[in-house]
């Protein structure tokens, strides 16, 4: 097992790693780690290291069948400014899921990324 001090990594399978890697590139400020192959890519933003993995991968492949619909599952990145977020990413022709959601601890909203894994878009309150 790694050290408690090295970054954990969250494993998304999608349908298009290219089309994934743009996704979280251009928009949401991901540097691209590794791509070394068609099925698979390593992003990281901050302490997070996202690993996408195509249908042809060996992380996909070692899914159940069954299991290719997305989950409640989400990363969930802090805003500033949620509505600047919100109108940023419209206008780049993005679509989110539901509306946002506000409560005792901030305000939030999911986007999908093109295989429909979520991303939940997080304001804390008092901002």
């Amino acid at each position: 097992m790694t050290t408690p001090s090295e970054p954990a990594g969250v494993r998304y399978i999608v349908d298009d790693v290219a089309a994934a890697v743009r996704f979280y590139t251009t928009y949401l400020g991901f540097t691209l780690r590794a791509h070394p192959a068609p099925a698979f890519a390593d992003v990281v933003r901050g302490p997070l290291r996202l690993l996408l993995s195509g249908p042809e991968s060996s992380g996909a492949r070692a899914t159940p069948e069954g299991s290719d619909a997305p989950g409640r599952n989400r990363i969930h990145l802090t805003v500033h400014d949620l509505d600047a977020e919100i109108d940023r990413l419209r206008a780049a022709g993005l679509s989110f899921r539901g509306e946002v959601v506000a409560g005792p601890g901030g305000r939030q909203i999911l986007l999908a990324d093109p295989a429909g894994n979520f991303v939940e878009l997080f304001e804390p309150a008092g901002r």
